[in-house]
Formats: structure tokens, sequence, C-alpha cells
């Protein structure tokens, strides 16, 4: 398995969108004619979008289907690059989307504590735990 960088999804720029229109979810999929959670499947980047859905999508949004991808690509280029082990979750076909939503989170809440306190650690006494270098 090849790690490629993250590129936020369409799901997620479709989502800040419609939080702006202040539209809920449910009237999002209703104006476009998808159950909604089918629309929740797109927003967390668990499904892509049909050309059609997109269209629909983008109509109610007020905006095209072109200007979204646009959009989703500006942030692309503007994201960090996605860890090896993210990738490889994502990649893993014995789990299910929420599974992988799910350790996705744990990993990056484990990752973002660890670099917290080792920025902590740098600013005054060590705070490794005896046994662990790191204080794991």
């Amino acid at each position: 398995m090849t790690s490629r960088p993250h590129l936020p999804s369409l799901g997620e720029v479709i989502r800040r969108q419609r939080e702006r229109a202040e539209l809920p979810m449910r009237q999002l999929a209703a104006m476009v004619g998808i159950s909604n959670p089918y629309l929740s499947q797109i927003e967390r980047g668990l499904r892509a979008p049909s050309d059609q859905v997109l269209q629909a999508i983008a109509a109610s949004l007020r905006t095209t289907a072109d200007a979204l991808v646009d959009l989703a690509h500006r942030h692309a280029e503007q994201a960090p690059p996605r860890p090896s082990v993210v990738a490889a979750i994502d990649e893993d076909p014995g789990l299910t989307g929420r599974q992988r939503q799910a350790l996705a989170e744990v990993y990056t809440a484990m990752v973002e504590a660890t670099a917290a306190r080792r920025r902590r650690g740098r600013g005054g006494a060590g705070s490794a735990v005896a046994g662990t270098p790191d204080g794991d």
C-alpha cells in the first residue's frame, strides 16, 4: 500500500459550504433529492457523489460543481501530508468506514498528545515516566 498526500475531501468542502449557507443537513439532502445518510457519508468522505448528485448539491448551495472541486483542490494544496498510518487505515478493506474514521481519530489524538507532552518537556523538568523514554 502506498501513501498519498491527504486531500481534504470534496465532502469537507460541501459540509463547510452547507454550514455557511446555514442549511441543516436534512434540508440540503431534501433539496438535492438524496437521503440524509447518503449526504452524511458524502460529507464525511465515505462516499463520492456522482456527477449528477454533485451538480444538484452545487445548485442547492448556489455555486457550481467546478467551484466546489476547485475549492477542494485549493485546500488540498495547503494540507499537511497524511501520515502513512492513516493511509493504511483508509486503505484497509477489512474495516468499515466508521471503523476507519474512529481509528484515524484515535491515532491522530495520540500523536497530538505525544507532541504536546514533548513540547512541555522541552520547557521544564523532564516528564518521562520511569522505563519509557517518552513518558508512554
